[in-house]
């Protein structure tokens, strides 16, 4: 088997069908489909099971919201194809997408990580994802978001590839590991795809591995809502302190600390200051069960060039914020 395809479903009975036929639609067809559903109390759960039956697909039950990470952990565990590929029930995928995905990881065996061309699905003119990024504030940001997909028809390597839909090479994933649940939504695509830069793969971004997408459908964020708000706080402190070396955490303290701080006036002018500081309470908390890899010297090329991708981030965000200011897209 070439791929397994996973989809995590959490009350998407608006978009599931579309979603699951759009992967039933592959010119690609050597892949066998793993739906998690996570606790659904809507109709979405009896669509999951209707397509039991199929040759190629299983469908995995919840009690509850078991988190993104763990759920699409357990897809993982039961994939036997060469690429493990992640799917967003909101999301709907162009005939080819698969191929594409598929045809981009086999430039180079380095490569981890696949990001696709998302496009905003009530304006498929606009971008909402072609890769992400993380800056030295520590943000993490949406490569493109809201400007005009036209502008991202290269193919580049880039810091993360967002787990919304994204191909990821088996061997590699066996090798550094499974999504960190306690991530349980938010930023665990980004943390595992540092894990693969530290380590010295690549993330690719691939233009024409197309899919629109409706965006914050699950979760009911579009923007912030109280759970993201959460989510963002806590999973903004864990994601660096895992991932950086000790030296580099001093390096970049006061620009994390200016970042966090921007973030705080940030989430408190949109009204939920209060649910970004509780995610700062549950980060401290966490702390002490993250699992920070060791340093390794072999590895300081590969810290080095994060290091420059943060500083080109922040360049990037920059540029970013004063478009979106001049509503230029």
């Amino acid at each position: 088997m070439k791929a397994t395809i996973i989809i995590p479903n959490l009350n998407g009975a608006g978009w599931l069908r579309d979603s699951i036929e759009s992967i039933w639609a592959q010119t690609v067809q050597d892949f066998t489909l793993i739906v998690v559903d996570n606790g659904s109390t809507d109709e979405s759960l009896e669509i999951a099971r209707s397509y039991r039956g199929h040759p190629r697909y299983i469908l995995l039950e919840n009690a509850e919201n078991t988190g993104f990470s763990h759920a699409v952990n357990q897809g993982i565990a039961l994939a036997n194809g060469e690429y493990v590929v992640l799917f967003n029930n909101d999301a709907f995928a162009e005939p080819d997408w698969l191929a594409e995905l598929i045809k981009a990881a086999e430039r180079d065996p380095k490569i981890f990580g696949v990001s696709s061309l998302m496009l905003r699905y009530y304006t498929p003119d606009l971008a909402d994802d072609a890769g992400d990024y993380v800056t030295l504030l520590g943000f993490a940001c949406k490569r493109g978001d809201g400007l005009r997909a036209s502008r991202y028809h290269k193919p580049c390597r880039v810091f993360s590839a967002c787990g919304g839909a994204a191909l990821y090479r088996k061997s590699i994933l066996d090798e550094l590991g499974n999504f960190d649940e306690l991530f349980f939504a938010y930023y665990e695509d980004v943390d595992l795809s540092w894990r693969a830069n530290n380590h010295g793969y690549k993330n690719v971004y691939c233009p024409t591995a197309r899919c629109r997408h409706i965006c914050g459908a699950t979760t009911g964020a579009v923007r912030y809502n109280p759970f993201k708000s959460i989510q963002s706080g806590r999973n903004s402190i864990l994601l660096p302190y895992k991932n950086m070396p000790v030296a580099m955490l001093v390096l970049n303290f006061i620009p994390l600390v200016a970042g966090y701080l921007l973030k705080v006036v940030m989430f408190r002018v949109r009204g939920f200051g209060g649910d970004y500081a509780k995610g700062y309470a549950e980060a401290w908390k966490a702390l002490p069960k993250l699992k920070k890899p060791p340093f390794r010297w072999r590895n300081l090329p590969y810290y080095l060039w994060v290091e420059c991708s943060l500083v080109a981030g922040l360049a990037q965000y920059t540029v970013y914020r004063v478009q979106r200011a001049l509503k230029i897209t």
